[in-house]
């Protein structure tokens, strides 16, 4: 099926409350479609949708499921078991893909970007599209995050520009067609769909080849063996990274006293711009040198993309501050790969503080298996861990394993472990033990997030 955007059908979203969804129907909302959908549980999403005209089912039955639903829309998330999948397959509706419809979205827009990468899709994109909002190209947006700027995870523009997320799992970005894509890094993850690092690496491979020849691909110098990614391709291709052999990368890095990250970009041109960020950590140099490396390909003053930069404070979620409760300063963070809790808690050591305290939350319990060791290693950054059961998602599986495997291997480190059943105990365990000055990080995927808010009482 292919969708005529000009033309108002009515789109049921099965999974509506999710960040990309929620933000693929407010755009057909702002172009006079009829949206309706269901969620299992109501949501800030949820209620804007509603507030917005859309019709939002709590909870996924088939009798949700109209005969003037002209297509339905589901997640990666949704079985063919799902009831509604169901009786949309006996009213005989069109269905598609997540991925797809955002694909054939993309086709309306001239000059879309495809942010991709093993990490940082979404603090890249919400850098991109300050950038772009910055150099007023009016661009229309759909973050994995909620951005403060635009009040949500979407903004609907009038220009030909379109920056999105491109997600690896299940191949999803292989449904796109962008004209410009980032590869920000290609390592292993989701390995309950890819058999390994090389059936990963073939996916990025095929994502880079949609590109046009007149488009244009922005990848990390430092991926291994990068150039076997770009082998073929009749786009331009740039690169950046550390080292100076990239096309765009930093010297003078050093961390201000008002605790900003500084570093001077270096362009192909000769161009140089001085950069001050608001984010910490050296993941976050690397993202923005991608969005800086788009802004120039495209055009826009340095000057501006700095100050777009500067003013950016990062999305919800990603070490957002919380809050402080009697001295202890509560962070929040999305971390749940071994690499992204490397990341964070080094960016966390420039943040003043006492003791270190890190409530993780392993995701997935395939992901847990397979980085059992790794995650032990990540976490024994922090002199203080506390673990949370596995968030299954959408698992059933336990494949024999739990938090307190997890936990005796941080503990060979030599660091301080505690495993908890559930929230409240991590809570009471916390509130005993943190001092004024200590710095509280939740951390993972799932809603260990919660945990911070009610400490705080929010």
């Amino acid at each position: 099926m292919k969708i005529d955007f000009n033309v108002s059908k009515h789109v049921y979203f099965i999974g509506i409350g999710g960040i990309s969804m929620s933000g693929l129907a407010q755009i057909l909302l702002s172009r006079g479609f009829k949206v309706s959908g269901s969620d299992r549980a109501p949501s800030d999403l949820t209620d804007q949708l509603s507030n917005e005209g859309a019709t939002v089912y709590i909870g996924q039955r088939s009798s949700n499921i109209s005969e003037d639903i002209d297509l339905c829309v589901y997640t990666a998330a949704i079985h063919p078991d799902n009831p509604e999948y169901i009786r949309c397959q006996e009213l005989s509706i069109p269905m598609m893909t997540r991925a797809e419809f955002l694909g054939q979205l993309m086709k309306n827009y001239s000059d879309s970007v495809a942010v991709s990468g093993t990490h940082g899709k979404t603090t890249t994109s919400a850098m991109a599209g300050e950038i772009l909002m910055a150099a007023s190209l009016d661009p229309t947006l759909s973050i994995g995050g909620i951005l403060p700027s635009i009040n949500g995870n979407i903004r609907i523009g009038s220009s030909d520009y379109f920056l999105t997320e491109a997600c690896e799992y299940t191949n999803s970005f292989l449904s796109f067609f962008p004209k410009y894509g980032i590869i920000l890094n290609v390592e292993e993850d989701h390995l309950d769909f890819f058999k390994d690092i090389n059936d990963i690496r073939n996916s990025f491979k095929k994502f880079a080849k949609l590109l046009p020849d007149d488009g244009l691909l922005i990848i990390n110098g430092a991926i291994d063996n990068y150039e076997e990614l770009c082998k073929d391709l009749k786009c331009k291709v740039v690169t950046f990274g550390k080292a100076t052999t990239n096309d765009y990368y930093p010297t003078d890095l050093s961390i201000s006293e008002e605790g900003y990250t500084c570093y001077t970009l270096n362009t192909p041109s000769g161009k140089t711009a001085s950069i001050k960020l608001r984010v910490l950590g050296e993941h976050n140099v690397l993202n923005s040198l991608a969005s800086l490396a788009l802004a120039d390909s495209l055009g826009i003053d340095l000057d501006t993309a700095k100050s777009a930069l500067f003013n950016f404070g990062g999305t919800k979620r990603r070490f957002e501050y919380k809050g402080n409760l009697k001295g202890i300063n509560i962070i929040d963070d999305y971390a749940h790969h071994p690499t992204e809790i490397k990341a964070t808690l080094t960016a966390a050591k420039d943040y003043k503080h006492e003791n270190m305290w890190v409530v993780f939350q392993p995701h997935t319990y395939t992901r847990t298996k397979a980085f059992m060791d790794e995650f032990a290693e990540a976490l024994s950054l922090c002199e203080n861990v506390i673990l949370a059961d596995i968030y299954a998602a959408r698992e059933t599986d336990t494949l024999g394993i739990s938090s307190e495997d997890l936990q005796k291997k941080i503990q060979a480190f030599g660091k301080n472990c505690y495993y908890f059943k559930n929230f409240t105990d991590i809570e009471i365990f916390l509130l005993q033990n943190c001092i004024p000055g200590d710095m509280l990080i939740t951390m993972g995927a799932g809603d260990v997030y919660k945990i911070g808010e009610n400490l705080l009482g929010d």
